[in-house]
């Protein structure tokens, strides 16, 4: 069978989406039936097209952005003169979602979306959202043959109401082959990762950083490691300052997967703050620390977070508590053995239920399903 992913970014762009659809096309591609390619935005500006892990990849030139969506104009012919037996596209981003929806119409094909969340906006970009739901995404939902979602709360959304027949759970994962725990860490040390842009500001970095400043009360050495760059990056850094923090907090800008890999099992703490339940997908960037034995702090709006109390890998908090935020670090900081029990913990739940490889094995069933 022979895929199109159609994320509007991809590797070596780093966010939630773009990982999902790595590490699913990585094991797909291990079968013996399965192709994958990927048609994107041309950002960070790579090679046009190679073929990268088993996965092709075609990288579109871009003309600006909407609503975080780069606008690829040559996105519909390319998708038009492909190849293949089932489209796989992504909401929250419109554009690309869009045009698989229309080509997919026009060739008869097999259409799949994952719901990672909600499309919301503020401002303006509010306004937008609130027509594109009522039109143009209501127009790919009938459409979709399959809808994924990554966690069961996901169907209380008001825009899957009426498709709840078509929707399937399956949630996301990781490689616990590649996010491997090391005997050494350095003390003190926590690592949180993002996009530091305006789209992103519901990761909840500025809450950390709030809460680091009563952390350094009590753990003077404390060292927040931040992965990612972005427009805010120097809103962040003046924001150190202002807290008088900015010695115990270095902002790293991009990081390659060996070192992304490399801060999960050095650091002794990871930290997701997530403070939006419309914006936050279901929170890989925790089940990559977990499976590297690293506790975790997020709030009860993840969707890992369940499993992260059922089984105390972590702690999770309601977003935006910054006081019990700091509690939190502190708590796990100081105590080396409720670490290594959490560490334990964690990546036992992830090879128990949340390896890559069978989540994608049951993508793959789904695509048989569809093809059948």
């Amino acid at each position: 069978m022979k895929v199109i992913q159609t994320p509007v970014r991809f590797y070596p762009f780093i966010g939630g989406v773009e990982q999902y659809v790595y590490y699913v096309s990585k094991e797909l591609v291990k079968y013996d039936d399965c192709k994958v390619k990927v048609i994107c935005a041309n950002e960070p500006e790579s090679i046009p097209t190679e073929t990268y892990q088993g996965i092709d990849i075609k990288r579109l030139k871009y003309y600006g952005k909407l609503a975080n969506t780069n606008l690829t104009p040559s996105l519909p012919t390319s998708l038009l003169c492909e190849d293949y037996d089932i489209m796989h596209t992504h909401i929250p981003t419109p554009w690309s979602a869009d045009w698989s929806n229309i080509i997919s119409r026009i060739k008869g094909k097999p259409l799949v979306v994952t719901y990672h969340n909600d499309i919301i906006g503020s401002g303006v970009a509010d306004t937008i959202a609130k027509v594109y739901n009522k039109t143009a995404l209501k127009f790919l939902l009938n459409k979709a043959d399959r809808i994924i979602i990554t966690q069961d709360d996901y169907i209380n959304s008001p825009h899957l109401a009426n498709y709840k027949d078509k929707v399937v759970t399956i949630p996301n994962g990781v490689d616990s082959s590649l996010f491997k725990p090391k005997d050494e860490r350095c003390k003190n040390q926590i690592f949180f990762l993002s996009v530091l842009d305006r789209f992103h500001k519901y990761k909840g970095l500025d809450y950390l950083l709030e809460a680091l400043a009563g952390v350094k009360d009590e753990i003077g050495d404390v060292k927040l490691i931040v992965g990612g760059k972005g427009e805010l990056m120097d809103y962040y850094k003046d924001m150190t300052k202002q807290l008088g923090i900015d010695k115990n907090v270095e902002f790293k800008g991009f990081l390659t997967d060996e070192e992304v890999i490399d801060y999960y099992a050095t650091s002794e703490l990871f930290i997701l703050p997530s403070i939006s339940s419309l914006q936050e997908g279901f929170g890989i960037v925790v089940l990559e620390a977990l499976s590297a034995k690293t506790p975790v702090i997020s709030t009860d709006i993840v969707g890992v977070s369940d499993d992260v109390i059922a089984t105390n890998s972590g702690i999770i908090l309601p977003p935006k508590d910054t006081k019990a935020l700091s509690r939190a670090i502190v708590k796990i900081l100081k105590d080396k053995e409720l670490q290594k029990s959490m560490g334990e913990n964690g990546r036992k739940l992830v090879q128990s239920k949340y390896e890559w490889k069978q989540i994608a094995a049951s993508i793959h069933d789904l695509y048989e399903e569809l093809l059948r």
